[in-house]
């Protein structure tokens, strides 16, 4: 069975090892070139699933390789004040535990797998148009003038997913969150933090994050608010000057680190926006099916986006690999996929609306979370989250209708 895999992150790199795997010939067809798509974050979370989906296809030592475990999140708001902690995710039998690290660590490492393992790479391949063939399989068509055919088409390209709605024209479009995705890595003295884990702060008119990392750089992120989506051409105006004097606003009536830490990045920082997919109606047509952030990108409060993907692209495989005929397949992956991301995309959308309070709702926020937090640590409260968690990919068990 010939796969066509459209998009080289997270999601595509990982369907092609897991296809590779399963016996069946990926090719991957990437828009950009080797370093694609690294703008779109600087660090990210591989939770305990997620590693978990990576183990399936002797993925997970890229991980565990270039990143470090992360324990707890400390929270604050923007006037300094201590509002509790608690474990980022459970720590399994085996002591597996969250890892930080990289994306471009991550990409490119999966990447680098795909092609020691002898999985053709196509670069410069814009997918613009998809056809079922009347005898099964289907043909893409990419902006350069060239075609490919195959036997079933996996749309792993992204939030913006041209595969969606060439499934189906009338799945949404990615839905603006209100906030914009910044980060970046310095040497800033004097931040108080445990390597590994992270400070979230509510700050007056801006959400930060640091971590530190256990050379001692701090890694960090922010969450600027913007009511009106701006557009890509907006974006990409934007100089890492311009950025940096917006975050120093932003930040400026917090007594916090924030300022500080920004203002001893050095390095270009870029600034994205941020988008979730709360339901995608279609997923796929019985030849083309999308997975990862293309079918339900789920907000990075969450700390589940790689995750997820990993896990859909494994289950993907399977089902390919075990069924007999590809529609058959593409419904026992939606079967199998579709409750569980919903529910986690809903779970980080509550997240990431407290991102977004007003001058009340912080006051209401700041004075309830101290109780909230103490409340989410204890064991049993994690122990409510191993649906989440504690989600094991058999990859030997056989997949049925």
């Amino acid at each position: 069975m010939r796969v066509l895999i459209i998009g080289g992150g997270v999601a595509g790199t990982v369907a092609a090892l897991a296809a590779h795997r399963a016996g069946l010939e990926p090719e991957l067809f990437e828009a950009y070139d080797h370093s694609a798509g690294l703008d779109h974050g600087v660090f990210l979370t591989v939770a305990v699933n997620g590693l978990d989906a990576l183990r399936a296809v002797d993925a997970h030592h890229v991980v565990l390789d270039a990143g470090f475990p992360t324990g707890r999140i400390r929270f604050r708001s923007g006037t300094g004040k201590q509002l509790g902690s608690i474990t980022l995710g459970p720590t399994l039998d085996d002591g597996t535990v969250t890892h930080t690290l990289r994306r471009d660590a991550l990409y490119g490492g999966l990447y680098d797998l795909v092609v020691k393992r002898g999985v053709p790479v196509h670069h410069g391949k814009r997918l613009t148009g998809a056809e079922k063939l009347p005898g099964g399989g289907v043909r893409a068509a990419f902006a350069d003038g060239t075609t490919a055919e195959g036997d079933v088409l996996i749309g792993a390209d992204g939030v913006h997913s041209a595969t969606r709605g060439l499934i189906d024209p009338a799945n949404p479009r990615p839905r603006y969150t209100g906030l914009g995705n910044t980060g970046g890595f310095t040497r800033a003295a004097g931040v108080d933090a445990e390597p590994g884990d992270y400070v979230m702060i509510w700050g007056r008119d801006c959400f930060f994050g640091y971590t530190v990392a256990p050379d001692g750089q701090v890694w960090w992120f922010a969450n600027p608010p913007a009511r009106r989506e701006p557009s890509r051409e907006e974006l990409r105006r934007l100089t890492g000057r311009d950025v940096k004097e917006r975050l120093a606003g932003l930040l400026a009536a917090d007594r916090t680190p924030g300022a500080r830490i920004v203002a001893a990045t050095t390095a270009d920082i870029g600034l994205t926006n941020q988008y979730d997919l709360p339901n995608v109606p279609t997923w796929h047509d019985g030849a083309m099916v999308v997975i990862g952030d293309a079918a339900h990108a789920v907000s990075p409060a969450s700390g589940q986006g790689a995750s997820l993907a990993a896990e859909d692209a494994v289950v993907l495989a399977r089902c390919l690999r075990d069924l007999p005929a590809v529609p058959a397949a593409l419904e026992r992956y939606e079967a199998l996929r579709r409750s569980r991301v919903e529910r986690i995309v809903k779970w980080g959308s509550g997240m990431n609306n407290t991102k977004k309070q007003g001058a009340a709702g912080r006051v209401l926020r700041d004075l309830a979370l101290p109780f909230i937090l103490r409340k989410a640590d204890r064991p049993e409260a994690m122990a409510k989250m191993t649906w989440m968690y504690h989600h094991h990919i058999d990859w030997d068990a056989r997949v049925t209708r």
